[in-house]
């Protein structure tokens, strides 16, 4: 039988709380055992008036801490029925009573039942919970009418909690296809800081994931409004009470635990900002511009009836808004620390609030508009920008944007799946750093970037460069890629565990590690494909897996052997070279026990490692220079138009560069060859340096876009151009083989790289 009196209310669950906050179990017990009490881990605590006895505590298993935790986080949310402790459990099967499964949290409001599963784990671990999905997968329909029974007229869902357990992909399947909602640790963060800045109006924010679309009862949903145009899109313009909105709207803020729930646009719910705003409402004060909302009618559209009150030559039009009444059905644009200040606040039902609403916008019209508001804002942060480009980029024009999207998608998901070896170790949206989780998306998406995974495009959209996993489209592409960069990085941390676990005290599961990794895995695959060895776009995951372990096993042997002073000397290493170097040294691993590996370049880095800085300074000399010639080519014809070529260069320069095109254009046609030297690509880093000081180039056109930020002080245009003299010498004595760039010089380029390269 069900014993629903473990299911309490009211004031019992105060007390209920007082013992699920507590990360002790307390004991009255007598005196003489207490030498027993504590080789079984009990400790005492204090005497009682009766001197035979005395208290003690033990600390709860993990387990059960985790059980409390999301029962605290539920009964915060403002569950009115939750169960009292461990012993609840409740019938699935209507002919045999007797039979009955324990549950470990059940939380009911006026509209829901949710019935959790939790596991707990005491440190991160792969979990494959296949029999335990199909048990609770077969009891649910006999749970769910037992629950409606005692609870009649609300929605059932399942959630399946974990903790410190990396989940299986089929596992995700199967609750997926059974309608199990997964709550990793991620998720349970996530909700456990928005009910600290929410407080029971999060529960809203839960309810529209879990519910999404569902109605909700009870609701007056009919406002009087007015419906307008503007920029080819209807709105319509009215007021309302916040804690009506609160209910429909929905705000979710970036962070591993909500990729799939709303655009990732939204900014942060500011703790600071919230507070503020709060008490700035309950002191009488408002705000009188509009929140910005999209209503999401499923393609539907809005019932609006038209009032016969009519006012001549208006565009405007008046009349009765009926607004959804459903849950997860307005997404908040724009004014969400204005919407939540409303919360937990008697103003909240007292006070109406402007709203503009749009009905079925499109996520990219959504993410112009945020954009559009922010534009001069600070608030949108770094790594915010990254997420930012898988949805602005993904259906671009331009193709090499397209991929720039995709490269964003696969950094988020390394960070953001239930089953990547890399969950929790990622720094996301909201998340903060800590030791274990230090690596940034920005390293992530940087790795890919430097890796031939993906096509690169020129002109129109032609292929220069094909992707080893680039099927053409991005979704496509990301189904094949992911997966085995997933299944890589799961190589690497089940064969290093120990040096995994170390975080930024190790040098694995940091950025310059873990970029290191997915580059070598890069150079793995060029290799497999030159030796004709496997083919990503056709072959199944496994077989190339296969392969690539074979070349991953010494680099796998080398970190499980690297000793303190070697990994000081690596993290020693600091500047824009760093990245290269960890590269570099996770190839030679490689090649020291596969002869036959010979990636781009490595053969000249172990040749001249004496010369540390050189390989790296070259690289970085060559992208500088491809940028600068960009960045001025780009600016002249902005600003000359069509005969920038011209009119922007000293005659002299423009002569010499021509002369050296045509010669060498000449040779081509001589050869019969086709004659492809444009006058540009003949311009030098010394001729950029004469280009911008020219005439009025420099105050006109250049001053704000070659000036480096240390250099903006500076009195004239000699000075601040000076770093152009500097990288120019450079390339000159860099490609004699005697010459060894100095480790000042070294820094310099790498900041120049990381300012006109990497940051641009």
């Amino acid at each position: 039988m069900t014993n629903w009196a473990n299911v309490v209310s009211g004031t019992e669950l105060v007390s209920v709380r007082n013992k699920r906050k507590n990360m002790y179990i307390e004991s009255k017990e007598r005196r003489v055992a207490l030498q027993e009490l504590e080789e079984e881990g009990w400790e005492y605590i204090k005497d009682y008036a009766d001197p035979k006895f005395i208290k003690v505590r033990q600390e709860k298993k993990h387990d059960e801490q985790f059980e409390d935790k999301v029962w605290l986080l539920l009964y915060q949310m403002g569950f009115s029925y939750l169960n009292k402790d461990r012993n609840f459990k409740m019938e699935y099967d209507f002919q045999d009573p007797d039979l009955t499964q324990q549950i470990d949290v059940f939380a009911a409001d006026d509209e829901t039942i949710l019935i959790v599963e939790c596991k707990s784990a005491e440190s991160i671990k792969d979990g494959v919970f296949k029999k335990e999905l199909e048990a609770l997968h077969g009891q649910m329909e006999g749970l769910r009418k037992h629950a409606l029974k005692q609870f009649p007229g609300r929605k059932v869902k399942f959630i399946w909690a974990a903790h410190n357990y990396i989940m299986s992909p089929k596992d995700l399947q199967r609750m997926k296809e059974w309608d199990i909602v997964f709550f990793s640790d991620s998720t349970l963060q996530y909700y456990c800081e928005l009910v600290k800045h929410l407080g029971t109006c999060a529960r809203y924010q839960l309810l529209g994931n879990l519910l999404a679309n569902s109605e909700i009862k009870n609701m007056q949903n009919k406002i009087p409004a007015i419906k307008g145009t503007m920029g080819g899109y209807d709105y319509y313009a009215f007021s309302i009470e916040p804690e009506k909105l609160l209910k429909i709207g929905y705000v979710l803020h970036r962070n591993e635990a909500n990729k799939n729930m709303m655009p990732t646009y939204q900014r942060i719910i500011k703790k600071k900002r919230l507070k503020e705003v709060q008490n700035f409402i309950n002191e009488g004060g408002y705000f009188p511009n509009s929140l910005i909302i999209s209503i999401d009618t499923r393609g539907k559209g809005l019932q609006f009836d038209q009032s016969p009150t009519k006012v001549e030559n208006s565009l405007s039009k008046l009349g009765v808004l009926h607004l959804p009444k459903r849950y997860h059905s307005a997404y908040i644009i724009d004014g969400q620390h204005r919407l939540y200040g409303y919360s937990g606040s008697t103003y909240g039902q007292t006070n109406t609030v402007p709203v503009v609403a749009f009905v079925d916008l499109e996520r990219a019209e959504q993410l112009k508009i945020f954009m559009d508001i922010n534009e001069n804002q600070k608030s949108v942060s770094k790594t915010l920008r990254v997420t930012l480009n898988s949805d602005m980029l993904w259906d671009s024009p331009d193709y090499n944007e397209r991929r720039e999207a995709l490269r964003s998608k696969v950094a988020q998901m390394c960070g953001e799946e239930p089953s990547s070896p890399l969950l929790g170790r990622v720094v996301i949206g909201e998340d903060e750093k800590n030791p274990s989780k230090c690596i940034t998306i920005e390293a992530l998406q940087q790795a890919l970037k430097r890796s031939h995974f993906f096509a690169f495009f020129g002109k129109n959209n032609a292929i220069v460069e094909n992707g080893s996993f680039d099927l053409g489209e991005n979704q496509n592409t990301l189904d094949l890629f992911y997966p085995f960069l997933e299944k890589c990085l799961k190589l690497v941390k089940i064969n290093c565990e120990s040096e995994w676990a170390l975080g930024e005290q190790g040098i694995l599961t940091i950025n310059r590690g873990i970029q290191a990794v997915i580059r070598v895995v890069d150079d793995i695959v060029i290799h497999l494909i030159r030796q004709n060895k496997i083919n990503p776009k056709t072959q199944n995951i496994d077989v190339i897996i296969d392969e690539v372990e074979y070349y991953l096993e010494p680099l796998l042997d080398y970190i499980n052997k690297v000793d303190d002073s070697t990994r000081k000397e690596l993290k020693g290493f600091l500047g824009g070279g760093a990245d290269n170097k960890f590269w570099r040294t996770f190839q030679k691993a490689i090649f020291e026990n596969r002869e036959d590996f010979h990636p781009d370049g490595l053969n000249e880095y172990i040749e001249n490692e004496t010369k540390q800085y050189n390989v790296e300074a070259r690289e970085y000399l060559n992208d500088i220079v491809d940028n600068i010639k960009i960045k001025i080519a780009t600016a002249l014809e902005s600003y000359y138009g069509e005969n920038w070529i011209i009119k922007g260069l000293p005659k002299h320069t423009y002569k010499n560069a021509k002369k050296i095109a045509d010669d060498k254009n000449y040779e081509l046609i001589s050869n019969d060859e086709d004659a492809e030297i444009e006058i540009w690509d003949c311009i030098t880093l010394a001729d950029c340096k004469e280009i911008v000081t020219y005439s009025h180039n420099w105050s006109e056109i250049f001053e704000n876009i070659i000036t480096r930020p240390e250099d903006k002080a500076k009195a004239n245009k000699e000075q601040k151009t000076e770093w152009l003299d500097i990288m120019s010498k450079e390339l000159n004595k860099i490609s004699k083989s005697s010459y060894s760039v100095p480790k000042a010089t070294f820094e310099m380029i790498s900041s120049i790289y990381e300012w006109l390269v990497i940051k641009q």
